[in-house]
């Protein structure tokens, strides 16, 4: 009897410290397409933070907007020995051989925010649900305009990005139903589509551009608040912020937060980099340690739009984003 408690105490013991060993030998990667937006740098600040916390030595790269680069990026990391992979995908079938490969090597992949291709071999993809965020967005928008005839300037962050296809449809979906519901019509013209590739300084150019061509806009809808951001510098140099719009599909900075609180900007849809980030590096972890999780292709996070009148519910002024 006092051997068979000695064994048993023996591989408990045993148990624990290969599980602790687990811990101390997760070796995680972050791929970021890009960290030329601050939602991008919260991401990674956020990913980076739990993924050290959990025991784990971190790896990150920067992409840089270039496909390529990031190929090469995962590719490194997987030679350097990771076994889980957080990665914010610059093209959405353009990373599945670098993503199937790492998978290959026993690397355990968690794709986040921008959609991956569900032909990769990967666990999940933790995203906000753009079509849900986008709908809700487009239905406060409707209401808020009170069927005035609409004349947007789109504002879009990449060429051939899924996730901005998502939240500007998913915002024109919702607008088109709720101006149809609410009014029997709908009078929207999107009078141009700028590219401003994510980030602040794009927006502005974006916008100063769309300024040129056409002097009647009275809305501007951008795929994340950064490029809103810059479109509202953009139309306050020329002097035209007065009955101007500004909506944003997604985000949630907390720059469009303190401007929503202050009636400066319309309204924006609730995606939180830091609980992404957070979430894939729970994921990833879980899976290198063996756990059971029942996970789909997408793993989605709840929907909100975020105006004056509920932005306190979700500002956080102490966040990196």
């Amino acid at each position: 009897m006092r051997l068979a408690m000695l064994a048993g105490a023996l591989l408990g013991a045993t148990m624990m410290t290969t599980a602790a060993s687990a811990q101390e030998e997760c070796s995680l990667g972050i791929s970021m397409y890009t960290l030329g937006a601050p939602y991008f740098a919260a991401q990674e600040v956020a990913a980076r933070e739990a993924a050290e916390a959990a025991g784990c030595t971190v790896r990150t790269a920067d992409g840089q907007n270039d496909m390529v680069k990031q190929i090469g990026d995962i590719e490194d990391m997987v030679a350097a020995g990771i076994n889980v992979l957080i990665v914010n995908p610059r093209d959405a079938l353009g990373l599945v051989p670098a993503v199937d490969a790492a998978t290959a090597q026993g690397v355990h992949v968690v794709a986040i925010d921008s959609i991956l291709d569900p032909s990769a071999n990967f666990i999940t993809n933790v995203s906000a649900s753009n079509e849900a965020n986008g709908k809700l967005v487009g239905e406060w928008l409707a209401k808020k305009m009170g069927g005035e005839p609409l004349k947007i300037a789109l504002l879009s962050g990449s060429q051939g990005n899924v996730v901005g296809q998502a939240r500007r449809l998913g915002v024109i979906t919702g607008l088109m139903d709720a101006l149809l519901v609410n009014y029997g019509s709908a009078n929207v013209q999107i009078v141009g589509q700028g590219w401003g590739n994510w980030a602040t300084e794009g927006g502005l150019s974006a916008m100063e551009d769309l300024l040129t061509a056409h002097s009647d806009i009275n809305v501007v809808l951008g795929e994340n608040d950064s490029m809103v951001i810059g479109a509202r510098e953009a139309l306050r140099a020329a002097d035209r912020l007065d009955g101007v719009l500004l909506v944003a599909a997604a985000d949630g900075q907390k720059e469009a937060y303190e401007m929503i609180k202050n009636g400066e900007y319309g309204a924006t849809g609730l995606n939180d980099p830091a609980a992404l980030a957070k979430m894939a590096v729970e994921i990833g972890i879980k899976a290198l340690n063996g756990e059971e999780q029942n996970l789909t292709t997408i793993t989605f996070t709840d929907p909100a739009v975020v105006t004056q009148e509920n932005v306190d519910n979700y500002s956080n002024p102490d966040s990196v984003f």
